[in-house]
C-alpha cells in the first residue's frame, strides 16, 4: 500500500494560494481610482494638493502614524466637531474610509 505524503492541510493551502493570486476586479480598480481622486481633489482642497498640509493638517504617513486605522476611519466618516473637517459618511462607506485610511498611513495613494 502506498502512503500519501500530502499534508492534511493541503486543501486549505491550495485555497489560500488561489485566493492570493486572484486578480483585482475592474470594479475594485475603478473604485480605487475614484477614491484616490476624491482624496487628491476634495481632501486636497484643505489638506494641500500634495496632502502635506494647508488649512488642514498634513495627511502624510509620518503625520498619521500617531493615529490607528479606526480613529482615522471615524474622523473621515464623522468629521471633527468644532473644526473645518466635515463628515463624509453621507458620501463614503466604511470600506471606502478604511481604504483611504490605509493608503494614507502607508503613504501609497495611487
Amino acid at each position: 500500500m502506498r502512503r500519501s505524503t500530502r499534508s492534511p492541510l493541503w486543501p486549505e493551502l491550495v485555497v489560500a494560494l488561489v485566493a492570493a493570486t486572484v486578480p483585482v476586479s475592474a470594479e475594485e480598480i475603478a473604485n480605487a481610482g475614484k477614491l484616490a481622486n476624491l482624496v487628491r481633489q476634495d481632501c486636497g482642497s484643505c489638506h494641500g494638493l500634495t496632502l502635506r498640509g494647508g488649512l488642514g493638517k498634513p495627511l502624510t504617513s509620518e503625520n498619521l502614524g500617531a493615529w490607528n486605522r479606526e480613529q482615522l476611519v471615524s474622523i473621515i466618516l464623522d468629521g471633527v466637531p468644532g473644526t473645518p473637517m466635515p463628515p463624509w459618511r453621507a458620501l463614503l462607506s466604511e470600506g471606502d474610509a478604511r481604504w483611504i485610511a490605509d493608503r494614507l498611513q502607508q503613504g501609497n495613494l495611487p
